[in-house]
């Protein structure tokens, strides 16, 4: 009796909304009749109109399918209009990006920032002309304080030098790196791009956890190859982790670093995931899986569970790559477990060569939502934790940090510096330079642009010569504007930025009292 009455009551404060549900139910009836009975009458008279039973028969015949059918309440109520609704849901990505989005709107990347990256990637005008759009007086608002005695951008692009005293072949690298994407879930026309503009560049390109496949090594660019729960291109049948596979493409020359994946800021505590409809033959072979079947890599590592047990991994991965930069991604969670790390890595004398730092807002292919937007540690807390707990044991100096989380212009490559980051990866500003317009379809194999996509149809769109430049022009002019931020800061090295020479818009403060507040400062005392 209640439910009846607040049924009622839902009727009485909205009468149209019964009353249109009751005639929706129906009018698909009667415009049936009546559209039959008109045709048919024409037919009768004028024998080339029975042609129109073409169209309005299947229509007639599905609008009946969906009043009967239970599984789509909305085409059930209206069989034929329904469909309109399912097809501007469809489109309302485009909607949003083509007709609503304002310039410094669009989430996770602005309008404007993907447009800088479009810019750059084709190597035509980047300026922005009459001035700022952002609202400099809102809280989130920072700026780099620049020097009345600036001075001329230095040719020379800094460079960071990774490798602990333990590390036998040291790797030169870029400040600007493409971070971890694997093959499955880009098109091996994305991967080849990538590579080659990295190779043309001199900056790395990781492999992600998908493992080494032929497309990362056809451009001849340097790589870090990841390692993920997975183990993917060092794993046994049943899982494990397969030392001799491993030796085999470590030693590979395009090989420069090899990256132990523990975490990823957009789903930390959960396994990459390959849909199954991108889970081709050929990925399947490379990986050492089942074809088509959505593959879900453990949250956690076989071959450790406590500090020392990744202490041992570290060793061990060294001495199979006969010394390569061993290192390790992670985002920040439980503080406390990377303090333990690193007191594990002071008692046994072993250090990481360098270590990734991966906010909670950096990218993925595919993650549940409930990861993706609450769990972990956004980046620029974490970084700062990260650095100063490697001081705090006095480690910082051997070990390289690298930050990895929607780093896209020169200014977020220095502030990342200035938070404690030595270099940085981008894997979303490199998708935007082979063509990633933001559809936000990376997880449904229909990736207009074959950038996120197995489909062969739309792969074939993403030429790989043109995207390869167009890699290797951002890298280029991006490594050109931090040089005129330095310039106009009045150093030459990324080295030399430091966290006071960054401010917040409406008080004018240096971010230290941002970014280094005390709950983080004392966590690590």
């Amino acid at each position: 009796m209640n439910k009846i009455g607040s049924l009622k009551k839902q009727h009485a404060y909205f009468p149209s909304l019964a009353v249109n549900t009751i005639i929706m139910r129906y009018l698909f009836y009667n415009i049936t009749i009546i559209l039959v009975v008109f045709f048919g009458i024409l037919a009768y008279y004028y024998e080339q109109w029975i042609w129109a039973f073409l169209i309005i028969g299947p229509i007639v015949i599905i609008g009946i399918y969906n009043r009967f059918q239970k599984r789509h309440t909305i085409l059930r109520n209206f069989p034929i209009l329904g469909y309109f609704r399912y097809f501007f849901e469809m489109i309302s990505p485009e909607i949003q990006q083509y007709f609503i989005e304002r310039t410094t709107d669009g989430k996770p990347f602005s309008r404007n920032h993907r447009a800088l990256v479009y810019r750059r990637a084709k190597d035509v005008n980047d300026t922005h002309p009459f001035g700022t759009q952002l609202e400099i007086t809102g809280e989130n608002y920072e700026a780099i304080r620049h020097s009345i005695y600036a001075t001329p951008p230095v040719s020379e692009i800094p460079r960071v030098i990774v490798g602990s005293k333990a590390c036998k072949h040291p790797y030169s690298a870029s400040i600007l790196n493409v971070s971890a994407m694997s093959f499955g879930s880009l098109s091996k026309n994305a991967i080849m791009a990538l590579n080659r503009g990295a190779k043309k560049g001199h900056f790395y390109h990781n492999t992600g956890e998908g493992g080494l496949s032929p497309y990362h090594l056809e451009g001849g660019g340097d790589l870090v190859w990841q390692i993920g729960t997975g183990y993917f291109g060092c794993r046994t049948e049943d899982g494990d982790f397969d030392p001799e596979k491993f030796k085999q493409n470590a030693a590979l020359e395009q090989v420069k670093m090899i990256e132990i994946k523990i975490s990823q800021g957009a789903k930390p505590g959960h396994g990459g995931v390959l849909p199954g409809e991108k889970n081709t033959p050929e990925i399947a072979k490379i990986r050492g899986v089942k074809p088509h079947t959505t593959i879900v890599s453990p949250p956690s590592h076989r071959k450790f569970s406590d500090p020392d047990g990744l202490i041992k991994f570290i060793s061990e991965l060294r001495k199979l790559s006969d010394g390569k930069p061993i290192g390790f991604k992670l985002c920040v969670g439980r503080t406390e477990e990377f303090i333990d790390l690193c007191a594990a890595m002071k008692q046994h004398g072993v250090v990481p060569d360098f270590i990734t730092v991966d906010g909670a807002e950096g990218g993925t292919g595919a993650a549940p939502l409930e990861f993706s937007d609450s769990v972990g540690i956004p980046l620029e807390p974490a970084l700062i934790f990260v650095h100063r707990t490697l001081e705090k044991f006095g480690l910082r100096q051997e070990v390289k940090v690298i930050a990895s989380g929607k780093v896209l212009t020169a200014f977020s490559i220095l502030r990342m510096r200035a938070l404690g980051a030595d270099m940085c990866n981008s894997a979303r500003a490199f998708m935007f330079t082979v063509g990633c317009i933001q559809a936000l379809r990376c997880n449904t194999n229909d990736c207009p642009t074959g950038v996120a996509t197995q489909n062969k149809m739309l792969t074939k769109g993403l030429v790989v010569e043109d995207k390869a430049e167009r890699v290797f022009n951002f890298h280029r002019n991006t490594m050109h504007a931090v040089l005129e931020l330095l310039g106009a800061c009045g150093v030459k090295h990324t080295n030399e930025i430091d966290i006071s020479m960054f401010v917040k818009g409406d008080e004018m403060v240096a971010l230290t009292n941002k970014y280094f507040p005390d709950s983080v400062l004392n966590r690590v005392d």
